[in-house]
């Protein structure tokens, strides 16, 4: 299997492997690119996930995240506007694709949380030019909810909290139980199958990710940078033993039971948007 020989640096291997796949099926896209990909790698190395910024650029701002980025402001500003006034917690924040365009002039405290200093200056950026007061905090989470004593009415963390190893979520959600009388949660449904969790490269996996991936790519035909520079070393890196996890994806279903662990009494999540990867949900606790 060319994901399994590619995760053991059989480059190779690997490309005659996906040679093949393509040449017995030339319809699926997957396939096709990961020869491209495959050839690249043999010419100059394994390429890292984010090596090429632009191209995380022009994947973020175009296809599924259009729309998955506009529900999930909508989402947001339909649960801003049940507030006379609000204070306002983002957690991982990133460059405030998702945080900005929701924003509500009843907003009156707004603290931005980012571990990443240079997403954490974008998102500050964007705030201020449209003249929003705010306080940048530059912390993962967990350093965050064993430090903090400001309330808030509402936390919310959109596609952020996949990043968050299983062995610190039920601290984070309890410290942000603690600190936010409703916390809300962007996340893709990912199905217990498609983790890694359950085997790197199980038959469901591997199905799963070439099934989707399919989706991802023919939302970008034709941006050799996006499905080259971007999904296409996501896409290897998942089945690389040797790469470092990013994030830890799983099902809407156990976010919404941690929550309920974490003391949040209320849990409910309704659908954002049909995403290629995953649907995306907003999962509403109190």
């Amino acid at each position: 299997m060319a994901l399994v020989a590619c995760g053991q640096q059989h480059y190779d291997d690997a490309w005659r492997l996906a040679r093949q796949a393509a040449q017995a099926d030339p319809s699926n896209n997957v396939y096709a690119a990961a020869v491209v990909y495959l050839e690249r790698t043999m010419r100059a190395g394994k390429p890292g996930v984010y090596a090429l910024p632009e191209a995380f650029g022009a994947f973020i701002r175009g296809g599924g995240n259009v729309p998955l980025y506009e529900n999930t402001s909508a989402a947001l500003r339909r649960v801003y506007e049940q507030y006379r006034s609000l204070a306002l917690l983002d957690v991982g924040v990133g460059s405030g694709l998702a945080l900005v365009p929701a924003l509500t002039p009843n907003v009156d405290r707004l603290d931005i949380l980012e571990p990443s200093s240079a997403m954490l200056a974008q998102a500050s950026a964007a705030l201020r030019a449209r003249g929003i007061a705010h306080r940048a905090i530059n912390m993962t989470a967990q350093q965050f909810v064993q430090a903090a004593t400001d309330r808030y009415d509402v936390a919310q963390a959109t596609f952020a909290l996949q990043a968050l190893p299983p062995a610190d979520r039920a601290q984070v959600l309890a410290g942000l139980r603690a600190l936010a009388d409703r916390l809300l949660i962007a996340e893709f449904d990912v199905p217990e199958s498609a983790s890694s969790q359950a085997g790197l490269a199980t038959p469901e996996r591997v199905r799963y990710f070439v099934e989707r991936y399919a989706r991802g790519l023919a939302e970008y035909a034709g941006d050799g940078l996006v499905a080259q520079g971007f999904l296409m070393p996501i896409f290897f890196g998942a089945f690389d033993p040797t790469e470092a996890r990013l994030n830890w994806e799983m099902p809407v279903a156990d976010w919404a039971r941690l929550l309920r662990e974490a003391g949040f009494d209320h849990v409910r999540s309704e659908l954002i948007y049909d995403y290629w990867w995953a649907p995306g949900y907003l999962l509403d606790a109190a």
